[in-house]
């Protein structure tokens, strides 16, 4: 296991041992869920009610992740607890911090069923006053967008609720983002001075495409008796999804992004092949559509900047055209390369004409400032690339291996 992160952090929280690996999990339960896994384990009908509020406030307000920890549990209790079920974090991988202090984490989960192990990115970027953690949805991704590093890497399976959840509990570990364990059991976390205060649904992964997993965690994430992160803080992106855009705003009630990079049919299709089955007309239809739209509750329009390909004036002013009588904000991206690709950025001269030209038209245009590049953490770069770089490590070694045998003989 390779760890690169400094000798300051907190420590590791506890991962799941291999032979617990079948064993199912009580995170990503939704009240109802942990209340009927109580029953079936034998907790009696009386007792439910109640073990699921202790246990929605160990797990989501203190974030322990050993039963043992929950001092308010009965002994008996606890040890039914761990014969039945697990609450221990996905294993980190690798775990880097950037230059500018964003941090990725590689992390790894364990099979399901007859499939293997399965590792996604996660990272964090701290802010002056806020800290947005980006979660990732799916192992790989099924969109294929021409400038997205994560898009030429096949998609695996989806997340369960427990995995995207994962994500935030293990951050909030890391970052000493919790109480401490000798906080008296009743202490609520405050809302102000968090570490994570943001969570973006932007990272490996189409979250409209694994709908049903990410509305459980983000509406447990949000919910008010346990992490309790304002709606108005958490983002889901999406690059077009459209019959589930309108879902989104009715059952899980977050902020809208819209990757759109395009303003043509015919470039965004090359660019977004999803926009093949959902053109922009019916995307901005549905855009339009989505609920408590208004000039406080604004859907953002995520736009990387692709030198010669879509950063004219012309695009600027089509794009203006496009978003008219939606409540918009345009995030400029400058694109961050990855090995392989043939798109370059473009020049920081025109991204701030573009900006400017949307800025004079009405709308808030600020150019996202590119984080995380040297350990490939940006904006289109995830894509496990340590899990790359352990293959042709492996390889490596195997040459060695072979070469030195021959030798011997």
């Amino acid at each position: 296991m390779t760890d690169m992160l400094s000798l300051d952090r907190p420590a590791r929280p506890a991962t799941r041992p291999a032979a617990l690996q079948e064993m199912p999990s009580l995170i990503g339960l939704t009240r109802e869920e942990m209340g009927k896994a109580l029953a079936e384990v034998g907790v009696a009908e009386r007792q439910v009610k109640m073990r699921v509020s202790q246990l929605w406030h160990w797990l989501y307000v203190r974030g322990v992740s050993d039963f043992d920890h929950m001092t308010n549990v009965s002994k008996d209790m606890r040890e039914t607890l761990k014969r039945h079920f697990t609450i221990a974090r996905p294993e980190v991988v690798e775990e880097q911090i950037s230059t500018d202090g964003t941090r990725k984490w590689l992390l790894r989960f364990p099979a399901r069923g007859a499939g293997r192990p399965v590792e996604i990115e996660t990272v964090y970027i701290p802010e002056e006053g806020r800290g947005t953690l980006c979660i990732s949805s799916q192992v790989g991704c099924t969109l294929t967008c021409s400038f997205c590093h994560t898009g030429t890497q096949k998609l695996v399976r989806n997340l369960t609720a427990e995995e995207i959840l994962a994500q935030l509990l293990l951050a909030r570990d890391r970052l000493g983002d919790f109480p401490d364990r000798d906080t008296p059991p009743g202490t609520i976390a405050p809302a102000e001075g968090r570490k994570v205060s943001n969570v973006v649904m932007m990272g490996m992964g189409e979250p409209l495409y694994n709908f049903e997993s990410v509305k459980t965690a983000l509406l447990i994430a949000t919910d008010g008796d346990g992490l309790s992160l304002s709606k108005r803080r958490v983002t889901l992106s999406t690059s077009g999804i459209v019959p589930e855009i309108y879902r989104t705003g009715e059952e899980i009630g977050v902020m809208l992004a819209i990757s759109l990079h395009a303003v043509r049919d015919d470039l965004r299709d090359m660019l977004v092949p999803i926009n093949k089955k959902y053109p922009l007309k019916d995307l901005m239809d549905a855009c339009r559509a989505y609920p408590g739209l208004s000039n406080a509750r604004r859907i953002t329009f995520e736009y990387v900047m692709l030198e010669g390909v879509n950063d004219s004036l012309e695009d600027a002013k089509e794009l203006v055209k496009l978003l008219k009588g939606v409540p918009a904000k345009i995030n400029l991206i400058p694109f961050n390369p990855w090995p392989g690709t043939n798109y370059q950025c473009s020049q920081w001269d025109q991204i701030e004409k573009f900006a400017d030209f949307i800025n004079a038209a009405g709308y808030a245009s600020p150019i996202r400032t590119p984080r995380g590049r040297d350990i490939l953490a940006a904006c289109g770069q995830l894509k496990s690339e340590s899990e790359r770089m352990r293959k042709v490590d492996r390889m490596a070694f195997e040459a060695m291996m072979i070469a030195n045998h021959g030798a011997d003989d």
